[in-house]
């Protein structure tokens, strides 16, 4: 599966519960992408995440199940410090 970084735009500050993170997974899972991690702006008002997906839509159907932005959706590559050494 491809890697793709999501950058989500919140008008509010984002208060993401135990509740909905386990609707978020179970959605993915339906669709077929993995959520692999998350950072969270210090204004609480943007992510960037990460995930497995098959393509860049299934990203973007799961973001509107779940009601989330995809704001910007875009497939990229590992690259780790270790591997240029």
């Amino acid at each position: 599966m491809a890697l793709f970084v999501i950058e989500r735009n919140f008008a509010e500050q984002m208060q993401l519960t135990s509740d909905a993170a386990r609707l978020i997974t179970e959605i993915n899972g339906e669709v077929g992408v993995h959520w692999l991690f998350s950072f969270l702006s210090a204004d609480k008002k943007k992510t960037y995440c990460l995930y497995e997906a098959p393509n860049a839509e299934a990203i973007r159907e799961a973001a509107r199940r779940a009601e989330l932005p995809a704001d910007v959706v875009i497939e990229v590559t590992e690259l780790r410090p270790e591997t240029l050494v």
